[in-house]
């Protein structure tokens, strides 16, 4: 966890709900087309809930990464709005209690010899905070680790959002090499060094599988987020 972050939530985010958020990071929950995000955390506050969970959704555009240029003060998603609508992988960490996925256009393209070494999609952006709350690894987990039980264990579906994530447009490549040199990243930053080697072939990430996207309703019918007994 970053110390200029903790910081500031043990400043002033004791008490409150505070979402945590990549600038290339975009949230859809339950009813954003009608409801803000006050009624989320309301209804959050009301079920004794006190972490949500957001899957990272990869969002890439139709042809190469190059074809259409970002213009600063863009709406990314004009560009990257298409997404993969399946093959991801989820597991239970025993240590820490949450669910790991994996997968999408970063573990086929990327990663496709060794998709188990694909970065994490599960985050949770959104807690009640508390200053003696942390945590491990980004937002993908927290402690304490009651704190990552946000699925039912019992068969039934919790609330839950979707992260779209713009990182794959025409800034990628330069953003790859610079995240490359300085060398920060976990593991050795094994996947800056595939997203560098990968790039030389100038890919593209869509494909005859590929989704478009369109609103929330549309993720909660492929089973990526879901509104739970949000009514």
């Amino acid at each position: 966890m970053p110390l200029k972050l903790w910081l500031l939530q043990m400043k002033y985010a004791h008490g409150h709900w505070a979402l945590v958020l990549d600038p290339d990071e975009f949230l859809v929950y339950p009813f954003c087309d009608t409801r803000p995000l006050r009624a989320l955390t309301d209804w959050l506050d009301a079920s004794s809930i006190k972490s949500f969970s957001a899957m990272l959704l990869d969002m890439y555009p139709k042809g190469r990464l190059d074809e259409n240029p970002y213009q600063a003060g863009q709406n990314p998603l004009e560009i990257a709005n298409w997404f993969d609508s399946g093959n991801y992988t989820m597991s239970r960490n025993k240590r820490f209690g949450n669910l790991w996925i994996q997968g999408g256009p970063r573990a086929r393209m990327f990663f496709r010899d060794a998709p188990e070494k694909a970065p994490a999609l599960n985050k949770i952006p959104l807690v009640k905070w508390d200053r003696r709350y942390a945590y491990v690894s980004s937002t993908h987990m927290l402690l304490p680790r009651g704190l990552n039980q946000v699925y039912d264990e019992w068969g039934g579906e919790k609330a839950s959002g979707v992260l779209l994530h713009t990182k794959f447009i025409d800034t990628f490549s330069a953003k790859a090499a610079e995240e490359l040199s300085r060398g920060q990243h976990y593991s050795a930053s094994v996947e800056y060094k595939a997203y560098a080697e990968s790039m030389k072939d100038d890919p593209e990430l869509w494909c005859k599988w590929s989704e478009k996207y369109i609103n929330w309703r549309q993720l909660e019918i492929l089973g990526l987020m879901s509104k739970g007994n949000w009514a």
